[in-house]
């Protein structure tokens, strides 16, 4: 069974995936608005609403009803600047979305985590995005969906050297191990945004490539 989402919360729309996803949002002519809250401004749009700010700042501001709710927050430990700033963002910062989303009448929430996500993981990155996805599962939500891609491939705002190096290699490897386009992930989500299914749903990076085609 399927049902439109026509009203739509998304963070992260200036990010890599979160680009994609809005232009793919914005492209959908059944969707009213899209709610998505950003640093710098985004281009205009009938259909956009664009609060401009810090996220932290701006989410008690944040109003309207909400049908599902996307997350592509994402930073790395060098971007940040050292593990506690990359945890407020890629934690505390997704939780805090994750929880006005909740109040605005959001009934579905999609995540972008990453694959090897795992809350008793050795590798901190790991275990961070692990623990999100746990804290999102205890809040309940009658729809929950889990994106577990491989390495994002496309053209980034700030230089990657490691991702850089290892893009053309992860183009090749095969299963869930290959990278994903970005804008096959974006794809991927609005798919799984249309899906209507109780429960948590964890959606591996080839299974997010199949959907995403």
């Amino acid at each position: 069974m399927y049902l439109t989402p026509q009203h739509i919360l998304l963070a992260g729309a200036t990010g890599l995936t979160g680009e994609h996803l809005l232009d793919r949002l914005l492209s959908e002519p059944t969707i009213s608005r899209v709610l998505a809250p950003s640093r710098s401004p985004l281009a205009e749009h009938a259909h956009l609403d664009n609060p401009v700010g810090q996220l932290a700042d701006l989410l008690p501001h944040l109003d309207g009803r909400i049908d599902a709710a996307f997350c592509c927050l994402g930073t790395t430990i060098k971007q940040a600047g050292s593990q506690e700033a990359f945890r407020a963002v890629d934690h505390d910062l997704v939780l805090a979305f994750a929880r006005r989303a909740r109040e605005l009448g959001a009934r579905h929430f999609l995540v972008v985590s990453a694959m090897g996500a795992n809350a008793q993981s050795s590798v901190f990155y790991n275990r961070v995005k692990g623990e999100v996805e746990e804290a999102l599962k205890a809040m309940d939500w009658p729809q929950l969906t889990i994106a577990r891609p491989s390495l994002l491939l496309g053209p980034r705002r700030e230089f990657r050297l490691g991702e850089r190096l290892a893009a053309p290699l992860l183009r090749w490897i095969p299963g869930r191990y290959r990278g994903i386009e970005a804008a096959v992930l974006a794809r991927a989500l609005w798919r799984l945004a249309l899906e209507e299914s109780d429960g948590v749903r964890v959606v591996e990076s080839d299974q997010l490539r199949r959907l995403g085609r």
